[in-house]
C-alpha cells in the first residue's frame, strides 16, 4: 500500500499453490426506580398522576460496522474509498490505542492514506508499517464505548499475471487481464484477545488473518457506468440510482470480484440465492459447481445449522487457488478445466469444502495462523458429510482418492509457520484432520458427534473459537474416553 513500504514476502512465497485451503441492539442493564423506592412527604402525599421517571438505556452495539463508499475506475485499476468504522469497545478493558490491518500496504505504492480521524478529530498520531496501522487515541475509551473512525484512502491495484512463472503464490488482491479482485482491501480493526491485538505475519501459504464478526454496508459505483463489469460480492445487492449497495451482517471479510467476461447462473435454496460466476466456455463446470454447492448448503444447514446469509457467490478465479470469504468463495480454474462430468473430482471436492467454510470460518472463526486445523479440518471432513448424504455410494472412493492417496501423517494442530511447505501442511491439517474427525465420530457415535457440532456452532457463532472451546463443548456431549485419539493426532494437550 502506499507509504513507500515494500512487499516483505520472501522469494519462496512464489510457489504454486493449487489448493487453499445487524448491528444488533441489546439493552444494557439499568436500575429503574419504582414508586415504592421514591422519597415521599408524609404531610403531603404525591399526586397520583405524577409520572415516575424512567431511565432509557443507551443501545449497545454487538459488533463493529463498516461503511465503505467505494468508487472504482475499472480500466485505470484504481479505487477510492471513504470508510467509516463504528467500533464498539467489547474488550472489557479501557483502550487508548487501536491496531488496524491494512493488507494492501504489503504491495509497494498500492495503499495511499488521505486522511484519518477518530470521533471527528483528525489524527496525526499514528504509524503505519507493512500491514499494521497503529492509532493512539487522545483519551481512554471505556468498555462499551463506541469510536467512530473515518479513513479516506485510494488503492492502486497491483497486476497479477496468473501464468507468470515468477509469481506462483496466487495473488488474490489486484487485477488480471480478466478480473479485478478486492480482498482484504479495507483497513479493519483486528481482534483484541487476552490483552493483545492479533495480527500475524503473512506466510508462504495458508491464511494469517484473524477476523472479528462485523456488519458491512458497501456502496459501490464505477466511474464509467456504461462499461461497468459484472460484480460478485459478499453481500446482497440493492440497486440505487447511482450505485449498488451491498449489505451483510455478522460477516468476517467483505470481498468483491468484477469482470466484463463473467457469465452468471443462479439457483435458489430456500431464501438463499446462489450465483455461479464463470468465464466463457466454462458453462458446464460452472453449472456443476453451482449445483453441488447448493446441495452442500442444504446438507450443512440440516447437519450443522442454517446458512446465515441471503446470497452465496461462487467465483471462477483467474488465479490457481480456491479461497473462502464471507458469502463468497473463489474457485481455481484448474478444477473447471479438469471437470469430467462426474461428482468425483476436485471441482466438487473443493467447491463443497469452500462452501463448508461458510460454517467453519464464517460463523465460527478461529486463529487461522496458529490453529488452522479448526476450520480446515472441519471443512475437509464436511466433504465426507456431503458425499454420505448426496452420493453415499462414493464415500469410500472419496476417502481413497481425496485423502488416503496422499498417505496423510503428522500432527494436525500445527501453525501455518510449522508446516514445512504447503503440501506437507495440507496433508497434515486437511487430510489427516479428516481422519481425526472420522475416528472421533466412530468412537462417540453419530448422535453425539452431530449434536456436538450443532452445539459447537450454536455456542461459537460470531466468535473466535479456540481448541480449548472445541474440546470443552465436545466433552459435554459424550462420556466416552477419546483421549487416545487426541494423543494420536495432536502434539498439544487440550
Amino acid at each position: 500500500m502506499r507509504n513507500k513500504t515494500t512487499l516483505v514476502i520472501p522469494a519462496v512465497f512464489l510457489t504454486v499453490i493449487l489448493l487453499s485451503s445487524c448491528t444488533s441492539l441489546a439493552s444494557a442493564p439499568t436500575a429503574v426506580p419504582t414508586a415504592s423506592s421514591l422519597p415521599t412527604e408524609t404531610a403531603s402525599p404525591a399526586p397520583t398522576d405524577t409520572a415516575v421517571p424512567t431511565v432509557t438505556p443507551e443501545p449497545v452495539m454487538e459488533r463493529a460496522k463498516y461503511t465503505l463508499n467505494t468508487t472504482v475506475d475499472y480500466d485505470a485499476h484504481s479505487v477510492s474509498v471513504d470508510e467509516t468504522i463504528l467500533y464498539p469497545n467489547l474488550t472489557g478493558n479501557q483502550l487508548n490505542s487501536l491496531v488496524l490491518a491494512v493488507v494492501p500496504n504489503l504491495w509497494p505504492d498500492s495503499f495511499s492514506l488521505g486522511s484519518i480521524s477518530v470521533d471527528g478529530v483528525p489524527l496525526t498520531t499514528y504509524s503505519i508499517e507493512g500491514q499494521r496501522l497503529d492509532i493512539a487515541l487522545s483519551s481512554f475509551t471505556r468498555p462499551g464505548g463506541v469510536l467512530t473512525i473515518n479513513i479516506q484512502y485510494t488503492l492502486a491495484l497491483p497486476f497479477a499475471e496468473p501464468n507468470d512463472p515468477k509469481v506462483s503464490r496466487p495473488q488474490i488482491y489486484g487485477y488480471t487481464q480478466k478480473q479485478t479482485n478486492l480482498t482484504n482491501w479495507y483497513p479493519f480493526v483486528v481482534p483484541y484477545i487476552d490483552g493483545d491485538w492479533v495480527l500475524h505475519d503473512p506466510w508462504f501459504y495458508g491464511e494469517h488473518l484473524v477476523y472479528d464478526a462485523a456488519d458491512y454496508e458497501v456502496d459501490l459505483k464505477f466511474t464509467d457506468p456504461a462499461s461497468a463489469p459484472v460484480v460478485a460480492a459478499s453481500g446482497a445487492p440493492e440497486p440505487q440510482p447511482d450505485f449498488t449497495r451491498y449489505t451483510i451482517t455478522s460477516a468476517r471479510a467483505f470481498a468483491i470480484s468484477a469482470s466484463r467476461e463473467f457469465q452468471v447462473a443462479t439457483l435458489q435454496v430456500g431464501d438463499v440465492t446462489l450465483s455461479s460466476y464463470y468465464f466463457p466456455f466454462n458453462e458446464t463446470p460452472g453449472q456443476a459447481v453451482l449445483k453441488s454447492s447448493a446441495e452442500a448448503v442444504q446438507v450443512f444447514s440440516q447437519r450443522y445449522g442454517p446458512y446465515p446469509h441471503k446470497t452465496l457467490s461462487i467465483v471462477m478465479a483467474d488465479f490457481k487457488d480456491s479461497m473462502e470469504f464471507s458469502g463468497l468463495f473463489f474457485h481455481s480454474p484448474l478444477y473447471y478445466a479438469q471437470y469430467d462430468g462426474t461428482p468425483m473430482n476436485y471441482l466438487t471436492f473443493i467447491g463443497v469444502h469452500e462452501t463448508a467454510h461458510q460454517w467453519w470460518f464464517e460463523q465460527v472463526a478461529n486463529d487461522q495462523a496458529l490453529q488452522p486445523w479448526m476450520d480446515e479440518t472441519l471443512a475437509t471432513y464436511s466433504e465426507r458429510v456431503y458425499y454420505e448424504n448426496i452420493h453415499p455410494d462414493l464415500v469410500s472412493t472419496w476417502w481413497a482418492y481425496r485423502v488416503d492417496f496422499f498417505q496423510p501423517q503428522g500432527f494436525i494442530d500445527i501453525p501455518v509457520y510449522d508446516g514445512q511447505g504447503f503440501e506437507p501442511y495440507r496433508i497434515s491439517v486437511y487430510l489427516r484432520g479428516a481422519h481425526f474427525l472420522e475416528d472421533l465420530r466412530t468412537r462417540i457415535g453419530d448422535e453425539a458427534f452431530f449434536a456436538f457440532l450443532q452445539d459447537y456452532l450454536a455456542q461459537s457463532r460470531g466468535k473466535i473459537a479456540t481448541a480449548a472451546d472445541f474440546f470443552r463443548i465436545l466433552s459435554g456431549h459424550t462420556s466416552t474416553d477419546y483421549s487416545d485419539i487426541v494423543r494420536q493426532y495432536f502434539q498439544n494437550s487440550y
